[in-house]
């Protein structure tokens, strides 16, 4: 086994890792349930929470993009070495 391949199993297990919790951290599509309940949510609140929610789906969308150039980089070096 390789450096290389050290290097590389390292940080597809990072990348698994960052894109599992980040998917686990947003919300699900039930979040507005709330209102039915009668848990009113103020402006802000809401606001914020639309700002998580962008800034995790972009992170997300960013960590799968990595993971899946990183997989097919590390398949093509092992299929040409």
């Amino acid at each position: 086994m390789g450096a290389f391949q050290i290097v590389a199993g390292i940080l597809l297990l990072i990348f698994s890792i960052a894109i599992i919790v980040v998917v686990l951290l947003q919300e699900g599509s039930s979040a507005n349930v709330g209102v039915v309940s009668g848990i009113a949510d103020s402006f802000l609140s809401k606001n914020r929470a639309r700002q998580l929610d962008t800034f995790l789906a972009r992170w997300t969308k960013g960590i799968a993009i990595g993971f899946f150039v990183l997989v097919i980089l590390v398949n093509a070096i092992m299929y040409f070495t």
